[in-house]
């Protein structure tokens, strides 16, 4: 060190291990300021490394020269925490793209939870473990959805909830109203693509159509007739195939149950039952809203059966629908301000919507189930409609009139003579082919003559239904006559086959008093179901028995209701071939003993 002469190093050897352990045994004093430390000369390296660390890290920490007193990261602003965490950003993401292809968010997810072990918040780092897995304590927006429907809060309540759940609880059990909306679109038409083969004539073949104006698909001509209504529908084809995909596990359960292989092409047969109804008063008690009728027509439809051929060419179900009457499988394909008895209003919305059924019977569905296309036939069967509908639909004239029926030409004069031989004659064909007649009037025939060639058919037919009667007011109807019947009986109609109205009234009174304290059944201005069912029983026949004098009517009546209630079951029940199947078998037998009765011991009705 004295002398610096310059050496090469191949000139210099290592002293002695001796030497060299004397030599770093030294005691030297650390030069740095405020050390002073004495450090052997051995360990010196290390120590004066840990300095250069701290000199390193002192370098870039912000020296406060007496303004504000530095602020905790959480209460910063959410830009002045970018700010501050820039560069840690950076680190991590760079450290994220080279070990773990860029998925910053895991890195971050696991570092904080490490940090929240470290610190045995155990409860909090199982909550975020629970996140990260995809099943964390919040519910999915679905199933908030679900919930906002079903307990008919609005957009604000509902935000107000998730915002009060938020606060009180700390957790995100409610999901925000936009993660409900994306949800929603998935569950509503116009989600789903898929073709038709051959195309539907006359519609579009753009797949993502939402809700729609009820007069899409008429001419602007349309215009001309002034309709005072406010209406939205789904277009058919897309409404079904919404309510198929919402089937597509059913489907793919019910191939596997049948022992069909899960690649099936199809194709499956979808029988849909059609419903329409008028749902009454829907008034605003205090508005200024549009001026349309205070009535609303909702228009829609249930898949009943998708059935397919298996190997031996028989048909089976893959999926029936187990609660047809149900409002959960009942699909609203049009809602509609109307008064069903307006014929021209009712014409004008459901014919686009008539036609689309139309051109659907003769075109194949190709749908992916499963991740796989698959083809589609439809069976449309228009049998959810009330008897006010179905004359109104099928072009008859009103329930007044004295065609009684829409099943067959009956007149009021003829049911009554013959209770017992009955067949369903008419049809929607036979509906249309009528009307032409009497719209033509080919063989020069008087109004009156027309009407019975035609058998009270009235206007055109415009929606095929299938023959048929709700069972709600089969039920009303029988109740009906029974109330009249039970009244006629406690004053011996039998006998005095001309009482006065103020008798009439007398026997009612008697009858409703009796109800009221016997069976607790309340007298009503219009008779409804509820009514109708309670009223319907051996225990309400027993109790009109006390009013009725003679046994032998008494038994009568006994008979009568028994057959009643051995009937009902047959067009109450869903499905009367395997609820009751003795019944159905004996239900011809029953029903001409029923109108035996009705015939030969009634006939003052």
């Amino acid at each position: 060190p004295v002398c610096r002469f310059p050496c090469d190093p191949t000139e210099c050897r290592s002293p002695i291990k001796s030497f060299v352990s004397v030599l770093n045994s030294l005691a030297l004093k650390c030069p740095v300021a405020d050390c002073g430390e004495e450090v052997r000369l051995g360990e010196y390296p290390n120590h004066a490394k840990n300095h250069k660390e701290k000199r390193m890290l002192h370098a870039y920490s912000p020296i406060n020269k007496g303004g504000r007193p530095r602020q905790h990261l959480l209460s910063l602003t959410r830009r002045a925490q970018k700010h501050r965490l820039r560069y840690l950003k950076l680190q991590v993401k760079a450290f994220a793209d080279k070990e773990e292809n860029g998925d910053v968010k895991s890195v971050c997810l696991t570092l904080f939870l490490l940090a929240l072990r470290a610190g045995n918040e155990h409860r909090q780092a199982d909550e975020l473990e629970a996140l990260m897995q995809g099943h964390g304590s919040g519910l999915k927006p679905a199933v908030c959805l679900a919930i906002r429907v079903s307990t008919f809060l609005s957009c604000s309540q509902y935000h107000k909830m998730y915002k009060t759940v938020k606060a009180t609880t700390g957790k995100q059990i409610f999901q925000p109203l936009h993660a409900l909306r994306s949800a929603e679109k998935t569950l509503l038409p116009g989600y789903y693509s898929f073709e038709w083969e051959p195309p539907l004539p006359q519609v579009s073949t753009n797949t993502e159509v939402g809700i729609i104006d009820g007069t899409c698909g008429w001419s602007h001509c349309v215009d001309e007739y002034p309709m005072e209504t406010i209406s939205r529908r789904f277009r058919y084809d897309v409404a079904i195939v919404s309510t198929l995909k919402d089937l597509e596990d059913n489907i793919l359960e019910g191939l596997k149950c049948q022992n069909i292989d899960e690649y099936f092409g199809g194709p499956f047969t979808v029988v849909i039952k059609e419903s329409c109804d008028g749902m009454g008063d829907v008034s605003e008690k205090h508005g200024c809203g549009p001026p349309v009728p205070e009535k609303a027509v909702r228009y829609s439809f249930t898949i009943m059966t998708i059935s397919v051929e298996n190997e031996n060419g028989e048909k089976v179900n893959v999926f029936e629908e187990l609660k047809p009457n149900s409002e959960l499988c009942c699909k609203p394909l049009c809602l509609m301000l109307a008064d069903e008895s307006d014929h021209e209003t009712m014409t004008a919305i459901l014919g686009p919507l008539v036609a689309e059924r139309e051109a659907m019977k003769s075109s194949d569905l190709i749908l992916e189930i499963g991740d796989l296309p698959r083809s589609f036939k439809f069976i449309f069967r228009g049998t959810g409609y009330d008897e006010k509908l179905v004359r109104e639909l099928e072009g008859l004239e009103a329930s007044g009139s004295m065609y009684v029926c829409t099943l067959c030409d009956a007149t009021r004069s003829n049911a009554s003579q013959n209770l017992t031989l009955h067949s369903i004659t008419r049809s929607h064909e036979e509906n249309l082919e009528r009307y032409e007649v009497w719209r033509t009037n080919p063989y020069q025939e008087t109004a009156e003559e027309l009407r019975d060639r035609v058998k009270g058919v009235a206007a055109k037919a415009f929606i095929e239904t299938q023959p048929s009667i709700d069972a709600l007011h089969c039920d009303i109807g029988n109740a009906t006559e029974f109330y009249k019947l039970f009244q006629d009986e406690i004053g011996e109609l039998h006998k005095n086959p001309s009482p006065s109205k103020e008798e009439r009234k007398r026997w009612q009174a008697m009858l409703d008093k009796h109800f009221r304290e016997k069976i607790n059944l309340k007298p009503i201005m219009r008779l409804n179901g509820n009514f109708a069912r309670k009223l319907m029983t051996k225990e309400t026949v027993e109790a009109v028995c006390e009013l009725i004098p003679s046994e032998e009517r008494r038994e009568i009546l006994r008979e009568l209701m028994h057959l009643y209630v051995l009937m009902k079951p047959v067009w109450r029940s869903t499905f009367p071939l395997k609820e009751c199947p003795d019944l159905v078998c004996q239900y011809s037998f029953n029903s001409q003993r029923f109108a035996e009765l009705l015939y030969t011991k009634f006939k003052y009705r």
